[in-house]
């Protein structure tokens, strides 16, 4: 019997296969190469404005698909954080991810990588957005959910209208929950957050992002780099209260989720408002029906803007593990997309 090819797995990279209610956030476990910067937003920022090539070899064609992110583990830069990570996405790196977190934590303590404590594991993380500390409740080797106790999240305008060619002009409330958001009612469209209407919502959130990036303007006051509205997440009221979510995200997908950082946000447009107090919970409700608990445990300030501090809860599941390997004749090292699954707005992802 012959003997297996041998490969030369010098340059490669190993991941936990993870999803959070359905959406995929796997996790890169080892690998790496090492990301310069002083602090993880320094090193998100070197990511997205000097070297992005890692970024491009893990979410692009051939080796990943449109509906999915990759975190990037890097050491800590904080004395009291357990670990850091990075959210690598299609369009950028960016700064926080409530789903992507909750993969995170389940990949860190199901692995060994953290030590697992029963019945909760306390796991601090180091963000680009900031701390965020992560609850686990753990038996028998499993995470059975995490809550996370998200970043000061901050309504910057609300009803702020916004001029559309296709739908006239419509309401949006602009909040930072980890990223900044947009979030509009759906029913300003046309549609109710359904799958049948996955396709339709996907291309309405990157027409409206791109209307909105043109008139409103956001500047975290304090996260250099954080100076967009990252998502549009359409909103919904469920007959029992809950809030139906459907974010959209570049070059024009939903997130199946029901987004926690986009919940975090939404949170603080609530808590803005006065329909929120602190101590109080709402469901989110995603296009696919997984939840979110969401909760205000307490009140900050931002640079003098009122913020919530909100717990997102949810759980994720490992369901594999793989190894990505470059080749250095590969032609595809860069990756690449079509529209015929990635959308009509891919070629704004490829310049």
């Amino acid at each position: 019997m012959k003997s297996a090819v041998s490969m030369n797995w010098d340059r490669s990279l190993d991941l936990l296969e993870v999803h959070c209610q359905g959406e995929i956030g796997k996790v890169i476990i080892g690998g790496a190469p090492e990301i310069p910067g002083a602090t993880m937003l320094d090193k998100m920022n070197h990511i997205n404005e000097v070297e992005d090539s890692l970024r491009r070899f893990v979410t692009f064609e051939p080796r990943a698909s449109v509906a999915m992110s990759v975190n990037l583990l890097v050491a800590p830069t904080r004395p009291d954080a357990d670990a850091g990570f990075i959210v690598l996405q299609a369009d950028r790196a960016h700064p926080m991810s409530g789903s992507n977190c909750i993969c995170v934590v389940t990949a860190l303590l199901e692995s060994g990588v953290i030590g697992m404590r029963e019945p909760v594991t306390i796991v601090r993380l180091d963000t680009p957005a900031g701390l965020v500390i992560a609850r686990a409740a753990c038996q028998e080797g499993r995470c059975l959910s995490v809550s996370l106790d998200n970043v000061p999240s901050f309504a910057e305008a609300l009803d702020r209208e916004i001029e559309t060619p296709r739908w006239g002009r419509i309401k949006a409330d602009i909040a930072f929950g980890g990223v900044y958001y947009a979030l509009v009612d759906v029913d300003q469209i046309g549609v109710d957050i359904a799958p049948v209407h996955a396709r339709y919502l996907a291309e309405a959130g990157i027409e409206l992002k791109a209307l909105i990036t043109e008139q409103v303007t956001v500047k975290h006051p304090e996260l250099p780099g954080v100076d967009e509205t990252a998502y549009v997440m359409f909103r919904g009221r469920e007959p029992d209260g809950a809030v139906r979510t459907c974010t959209t995200l570049p070059p024009g997908r939903v997130d199946r989720s029901p987004c926690g950082t986009g919940s975090s946000a939404n949170l603080a447009a609530l808590y803005a408002r006065g329909l929120l107090s602190v101590g109080e919970a709402r469901i989110s409700r995603s296009i696919i029906g997984g939840e979110f608990r969401t909760e205000a445990i307490g009140e900050t300030e931002v640079a003098g803007r009122k913020a919530v501090l909100p717990r997102i809860t949810g759980r994720g599941y490992v369901y594999g593990r793989s190894q990505l390997r470059l080749d250095p004749d590969d032609p595809f090292a860069a990756g690449f997309a079509l529209s015929d699954t990635w959308g009509p707005q891919v070629g704004l992802l490829l310049k």
